[in-house]
């Protein structure tokens, strides 16, 4: 006959319960009292280190640097100091202008030729001749020291009106004659010679060879010695008209 199990219920499950967690504690008590015999394994903690943190000290100053030895006498004295001075340039003296001399007011009247004598070209409706001559001394150059020819008389506007060509006066042309002529000792041009016309065509040239002998003066070279020299050409240059035109 088998026998029977007791029935479980909820009542005798509760005290199984309780029975079992009391040994459980028990076990569990035991468990660590027996430990309790043993050592524990702990870490030491390293030793602690301390830091003082302080400024260094600065290192003392050099010495100064020792003073030359000053020897009495027998040293040569030093060499004296030299001084570049610029020297300024002297003052330029002022220019000194020539006072001005106002020119003679030539005579209207009287074309080409100067109211005094002068080694200076003349100007005017007449012209200036120039020559050439050789030697020295009184012989029949100028010679060294001497003087060339110079214009004495001109021909006036109404000399030059009276020898102006009919074909120009009518046309209201102006022109030029230039002659070359011997200058004599009595100051009259001789034997002149047609050089050149501006513009050709109008009778110029001819009226200029009839007015330089008629109306030009010139006086002759000179010698050192002041002997006129005869025979020395001078070319006259006569101007018909309004200059300029």
């Amino acid at each position: 006959m088998t026998p029977k199990l007791p029935t479980l219920t909820k009542d005798r499950l509760r005290k199984l319960g309780i029975v079992a967690s009391v040994t459980l504690a028990h076990l569990g008590a035991f468990a660590m009292m027996g430990r309790a015999g043993q050592p524990l394994d702990y870490p030491i903690p390293p030793p602690t280190i301390s830091v003082e943190l302080f400024s260094p000290v600065p290192p003392p100053p050099p010495p100064p640097p020792p003073k030359p030895a000053q020897v009495a006498g027998g040293g040569a004295p030093a060499a004296p100091s030299r001084v570049h001075v610029t020297l300024k340039p002297p003052p330029t003296p002022p220019e000194l202008v020539a006072p001005r001399v106002p020119a003679p007011k030539p005579d209207p009247n009287l074309v080409g030729a100067a109211p005094i004598s002068s080694g200076a070209p003349g100007l005017g409706q007449g012209g200036q001749g120039t020559g050439t001559g050789s030697g020295t001394g009184d012989g029949d150059g100028p010679g060294s020291g001497g003087s060339g020819p110079l214009i004495l008389r001109g021909a006036t506007q109404a000399e030059i009106f009276s020898v102006t060509p009919p074909a120009a006066r009518s046309a209201r042309r102006s022109g030029r004659g230039s002659v070359s002529c011997v200058i004599r000792v009595d100051q009259y041009l001789d034997d002149c010679r047609l050089v050149d016309e501006t513009p050709p065509g109008f009778g110029f040239g001819e009226a200029a060879l009839r007015a330089a002998p008629a109306f030009f003066r010139f006086r002759p070279p000179m010698t050192a010695s002041g002997r006129p020299i005869e025979g020395q050409r001078v070319t006259v240059f006569v101007q018909f008209g309004r200059q300029g035109r």
